[in-house]
């Protein structure tokens, strides 16, 4: 057997390795990647910014956020949102200037109807008037249509833009649900004790960060958390569904739970289909007909 017999390239099948490679790189077809987990965010990192939280907020839906990054985006939305407002105000009086301006147009061509009358114009066997009509687009009632023609929105094939009424509402950018600021919780991770070799290391460089403060499990992204709302304490589900729910007593204070202050935290990534919804993505390229 030569040494080149495993890597030969003169086989009569055509593998599935060797289809996806010429298709990638025949630049056809639709090519699908599968997520790896690097490629989907922590559980302990913000849904904006993609980083390890500093002052972590959760929604009520469990979605964890920075507090500085959710409190930006929510005035940024606020500012769009006033923006919006004022271009609908002033679209308002200037529909409503118009119909004034129609109301008037229309008020002075019957008073000029009636003067007409009243002098005998346009009457039977009255003499026509030896003045000639003006042509221009800005005499007569034509300056009420085309007050300036040069401008390029007075031409027939221009537009005008309407301006739907703003949503006063603010939404979550994960979950889409309404979202208001009073509504978001302070959440509370418990650090890990550090072992020898992270003595140096910053927390965000750390592999294990935070452990559950009840039965000392470390947190990631394969383990499902629960947040405990009065608290903003984070624990393992398996805490929570063994030790807690059965008596809905918090372990830390001791004070009564309600079924409204248990919170599931929305996880971020592991790879799993058992535990993620999607994990490819598509990017669609021009199909080669035959």
């Amino acid at each position: 057997m030569t040494r080149h017999a495993r890597n030969s390239t003169a086989g009569s099948v055509y593998t599935y390795h060797e289809k996806k490679r010429d298709a990638k790189a025949s630049g056809y077809g639709s090519l699908s990647e599968r997520f790896s987990k690097d490629s989907i965010k922590g559980f302990d990192c913000c849904s904006l910014t993609l980083q390890p939280c500093r002052n972590p907020v959760a929604s009520a839906d469990g979605y964890l956020f920075d507090k500085e990054a959710i409190l930006e985006y929510y005035l940024a939305k606020k500012k769009e949102i006033l923006r919006q407002q004022k271009e609908y105000e002033k679209q308002n009086k200037r529909e409503e200037n118009e119909i004034n301006e129609l109301k008037a147009a229309a008020h002075r061509s019957q008073v000029e109807k009636f003067i007409a009358t009243e002098k005998g114009e346009g009457m039977p066997g009255s003499t026509p008037s030896t003045s000639s009509a003006s042509l221009s687009n800005m005499a007569g009632a034509k300056a009420k249509d085309l007050p300036s023609f040069w401008v390029p929105a007075m031409t027939p094939d221009a537009k005008p833009i309407i301006v739907p009424k703003p949503v006063t509402d603010i939404y979550c950018p994960v979950s889409g649900k309404i979202l208001k600021i009073k509504d978001l919780i302070d959440v509370k991770f418990t650090l890990a004790p550090k072992d020898d070799d992270e003595r140096g290391k910053s927390l965000i460089s750390r592999q294990v960060r935070y452990m559950c403060p009840v039965t000392r499990d470390v947190l990631s992204n394969s383990v499902p958390c629960t947040i405990l709302k009065p608290t903003g304490d984070v624990v393992t589900t398996e805490c929570f569904e063994k030790l807690i729910k059965k008596d809905m007593i918090h372990p830390l204070t001791g004070k009564k739970l309600r079924e409204k202050d248990i919170i599931t935290l929305q996880r971020g990534g592991t790879g799993f289909a058992s535990v993620n919804d999607k994990l490819e993505a598509t990017e669609a390229r021009p199909s080669m007909m035959a």
